[in-house]
């Protein structure tokens, strides 16, 4: 057994020490003298600064942790987790459906922006290809400055990874483009009403592709979103084949994106994983811009747009719309980590509404009465679809668990 006083390895940490303070025997008491050694501190592995002195007498501790630095008084500090554990809550831990809300409220706000912004732009710029191109570009240099402050932390990433995420970002940047084709040929609330069809297409593919049973309730739920976008359609004043066409093939593309996104989940965090998303797409859409319409950018596009609004507005135009789509798209994809499935359903659902009903009030787009009915109809069958696909989803995880 030690002696009194002795320090051994056994007891790590402040209450260790503390506790073999308690059981040391008190020291006898010492005439003052002006040759006892000053208050003097050493600093001990997992156990913070312990001061020392008159309490423990240096003579009976181990020579190896005899102090060497100059005498300085010190208070006992608490460990890390202690430190930890006594740290008053955050204001996310406080009000975390507050926090949620601000999440859906900018994801609604910067959406309904960006869609805005995007269509007065093709009214005076009329080149989706290369606006598209941009919208990538400017979201690709936004995440490079992240990742250079450390905002986020870089992922790293290998060659197993990139061929996970090669066919998504493909899959990414054909969707992105048929979709501003189609928002340039059409009116933004009708390229919407389309796009409603979306869910259409994956349960079509998890039916057809994957081989994954879809119940026959999610199947009956899509009759509305089919009969109300045909309603709409018949009945649209802005209706060509160009538009309805590529918001089709987007509708595709982002379900084959889904598809493609489950085989590639990997422990990346979604911030990480979009931003390599967005940077590989955009080497996906460089070539059909050049391609598609870069002999008439070169020839009078850029001049026509230069002359309508001027260079300054044009240049701050496209950098304002690809900055507004890279943070709708992220918050959007952080908003989904912080609820459950079936909210977000829900949310998605009500994003196209609020974009549908601004772009009409902004734009001044005249519907007709079997128009607006159709959408409504298309959007009560995507809530209806949305909220069925995930309860089953929701009922999957609990026999799981």
């Amino acid at each position: 057994m030690s002696a009194p006083g002795t320090l051994t390895g056994a007891a790590p940490g402040v209450a260790g020490l503390l506790s073999l303070r308690r059981r040391a025997a008190p020291a006898p008491a010492l005439p003052s003298s002006p040759q006892l050694p000053p208050l003097k501190c050493a600093v001990l592995p997992d156990a913070g600064q312990l001061v020392w002195g008159r309490q423990l007498r240096p003579a009976l501790l181990p020579a190896a942790l005899l102090p060497v630095q100059p005498a300085r008084r010190h208070t006992l500090r608490p460990p890390a987790a202690a430190a930890e554990e006594a740290k008053p809550a955050s204001f996310a831990d406080k009000y975390p459906a507050l926090i949620t809300g601000f999440f859906f409220f900018m994801w609604y706000f910067l959406n309904v922006i960006f869609n805005i912004l995007n269509k007065k732009i093709y009214n005076y710029f009329p080149y989706p290809y290369f606006v598209s191109t941009v919208h990538l570009l400017v979201g690709s240099v936004y995440c490079l400055v992240g990742w250079s402050v450390g905002l986020p932390k870089r992922a790293p990433i290998n060659s197993t990874l990139l061929k996970l995420l090669i066919p998504v970002a493909l899959c990414h940047g054909i969707g992105h483009i048929t979709s501003n084709v189609s928002f340039a040929a059409v009116a933004v609330s009708f390229a919407h009403t389309i796009k409603a069809l979306e869910p259409f297409f994956n349960a079509a593919a998890t039916q057809f592709v994957l081989g994954q049973q879809v119940p026959f309730s999610l199947w009956l739920s899509l009759a509305p979103v089919v009969l109300g976008v045909s309603m709409a359609s018949l009945t649209e004043l802005s209706f060509n084949w160009t538009g309805f066409i590529n918001a089709m093939i987007s509708n595709i593309s982002f379900t084959y994106r889904s598809i493609y996104s489950k085989k590639a989940m990997t422990d990346m965090d979604s911030t990480n994983v979009y931003a390599y998303i967005t940077i590989i797409s955009l080497f996906v859409c460089i070539p059909p811009a050049l391609f598609f319409e870069g002999p008439q950018l070169m020839q009078h596009g850029f001049a026509d747009a230069i002359a309508k609004v001027g260079l300054q507005k044009m240049v701050t135009d496209l950098f304002l719309v690809g900055l507004f789509y890279h943070l709708y798209n992220q918050i959007a994809t952080n908003t989904l980590e912080r609820v459950a499935p079936l909210t977000h359903a829900v949310g998605n659902v009500l994003k196209r509404v609020f974009v549908i009903g601004f772009s009409i009030i902004v734009f001044g787009n005249r519907i007709s009465t079997q128009t607006g009915i159709g959408t409504s109809i298309a959007i009560a069958g995507v809530a209806i679809y949305s909220y069925i696909k995930a309860k089953i989803e929701e009922e999957k995880r609990k026999k799981s668990a």
